[in-house]
Formats: C-alpha cells, structure tokens, sequence
C-alpha cells in the first residue's frame, strides 16, 4: 500500500541473483543507521524496489509505546515523542508491545503536509493547544522510509526528508508555531538516471550510493526469470524454501549490530580516508564521516573488530561516487 505499510509476501532478499552492492549497502545501512541512507540508481527492472522492499523482512521486532503514533522507543527517554513524555512523567511507566518494523512508501504525488505531518493553526491559536496530525515521517519512525524515483520528488520535500533521516527529528513550523517529533528511520531512494538526476547538493545528503545494471550473462538471466516465476506462483512456498539462508542473514545483521559499538578504525585508515576525500576534491566531511561508518558497519558484518584497509577501500566507492564533481 502506498503511503503506509507495506503488507505482501516479500522477495528474500538471499534469493536475488547478482546486484551484490546494491545488497551489501542495504546491509551496511541496517547495522549503522546513522550512515543516513542509500540511492541506489539504475534502469528499470534491475531489483531495486524489490531489494528495498525485502530488507524489511530481515529486520528484528520492535518495542515499542502502545498506543504511541509515532512508534516511541520505551528505553529511550531521550528521544519521545512530547505524549509519551508526559506519560512517563505521570505514571513512571510507559506500556509496550512489539510490533514488525515499518516500510513506508512515499508515493510520488504526496503534498508537505501528508509527508511532514499538519499543525491545526486554528486550535493551536485559540486553545493554546499543539494538535498535531502524523505524517508518513512520524509512522517511519524506526523503520524503513522508502522513495521509489526520489528524483522526481520536488527539492524541497527531498530536503526535508533528508534532513529528518540526518537529525532524527521531524521539525514542523506553521505561522511561527512549531512541533517536533523523533523520527529516526533508514532511507532508501531509488531512481533511473535517464528520467532526470538529483542536485549535487540533494545527492550529497545521501550517505552511500550504488548504481545497478541488468545482468548480461546469459546464465545469471535464466536464473533469474526461474526464480521469479516460482515467486509468482506460490510466494508463500518460494519464501518458506529461501528461509534457512534468510535467517543467516538476519542473525548477521542482529551479531553486527551488538559488535558495531566495539568496532575500532586505526589512526592510520583515517589519514587513509582524509587522503581519499582530499585527492577526489570532495566538499566538506559528510564523505569522510560516512566511509568511517561504513567501514565500521562492514567490520562488524564480517563479525571483525578492527578496520582494515581494504574494508575503507570497498566502501569508499559507494560514499564518493555521487559526490565527485
């Protein structure tokens, strides 16, 4: 369902043939969020709604606030929304349940306020009384926010959204009234070049970028189009027989994200980053922050504690390539 949470039996993603990158980023963003997204760009039919699409499934249950519209996170005091704040502060308590994690899809006609969320002008006023209408960035908060052909959304809307999966608040002002939210979330962009690019500055906002192609061994093609239509057959069965290799991959992610704290990047890997970032012309340190995250993520992934150079190496190409000039 557009806009909202996406209900279907999902493509796993161990079953896609070929597209490593695309899948080793979409991993890297899922042990380290703060890496703040992922453009994957390429032509049509070339798996990337569908890698998207199938992380979802890898991703552990959340706890979260019952009855909380934006999902709160009940160990984190610091980050609730103003509601569960005053809960807390009231009973000392905040009730929970747990619940899947959120893929929210943002359709391509979606207005400002259907993204960010509405401030009732009127109430807010007249009552001296904030009442807020969640958007699509308060029910991504902890999950996934997924823009399929994000270079046809408007600049400012992609500004926006950058900026909350950057901060990790949704920061709404009307008439000089204003209203804050958490909204932490890992984005993912999707887009083919030949429709058109995004500004540097708004590709520069994205922690890494992949660029994906068809395949053209004849073999890897075949393969492909047998594993699609036993998909289209009977998803539940092709999803059911791809589980065993589904859950290595989740209990990588689980064991990476506990490591990732422990993770260590030697002094000398960081001159090595400065140096890449220097010798390509690269403006500003969002490129030399996100090769140090994604460096770390891919230590952790491989279930390393230390950095290596050859780990800098493999994701410097995913956190420069859309970034030179």
């Amino acid at each position: 369902m557009r806009g909202g949470c996406m209900k279907r039996t999902p493509y796993p993603l161990s079953a896609l043939v070929g597209q490593d990158e695309m899948k080793l980023a979409l991993l890297l963003s899922a042990v380290s969020p703060h890496i703040a997204g992922v453009l994957v760009r390429g032509e049509k039919g070339t798996a990337k709604s569908t890698a998207v699409r199938a992380l979802q499934a890898l991703l552990p249950a959340i706890t979260v606030v019952k009855h909380c519209s934006f999902g709160c996170d009940p160990e984190s005091e610091t980050h609730l929304c103003q509601a569960c704040a005053q809960r807390l502060e009231r009973d000392g308590v905040l009730p929970t349940e747990e619940r899947p994690v959120r893929l929210v899809e943002l359709p391509l006609g979606a207005t400002e306020d259907r993204v960010l969320g509405t401030l009732d002008l009127e109430r807010a006023i007249k009552d001296g009384i904030r009442q807020f209408e969640p958007g699509l960035l308060a029910a991504a908060h902890r999950g996934l926010l997924y823009i399929d052909e994000v270079n046809l959304l408007p600049d400012h809307l992609v500004d926006a959204l950058l900026d909350a999966a950057t901060t990790g608040m949704n920061v709404v002002e009307r008439e000089g009234i204003s209203f804050v939210h958490p909204a932490q979330f890992l984005l993912f962009g999707t887009m083919n070049p030949e429709e058109g690019d995004l500004r540097p500055q708004l590709l520069d906002r994205f922690g890494l970028s992949v660029e994906v192609h068809g395949l053209s061994d004849p073999q890897l093609r075949v393969e492909v189009v047998k594993r699609r239509m036993a998909f289209e057959a009977h998803p539940l069965a092709f999803y059911e027989r791809w589980q065993p290799s589904e859950a290595m991959l989740r209990t990588q992610i689980e064991q990476a994200c506990r490591l990732l704290p422990q993770v260590v990047v030697p002094e000398s890997l960081l001159g090595l980053i400065a140096h890449l970032c220097i010798q390509l012309k690269v403006e500003g340190l969002r490129a030399d922050m996100t090769i140090y995250k994604a460096a770390t993520a891919l230590a952790a992934l491989e279930g390393r504690l230390l950095v290596t150079e050859q780990d800098v190496r493999r994701v410097a190409t995913m956190a420069l390539s859309h970034r030179l000039r």
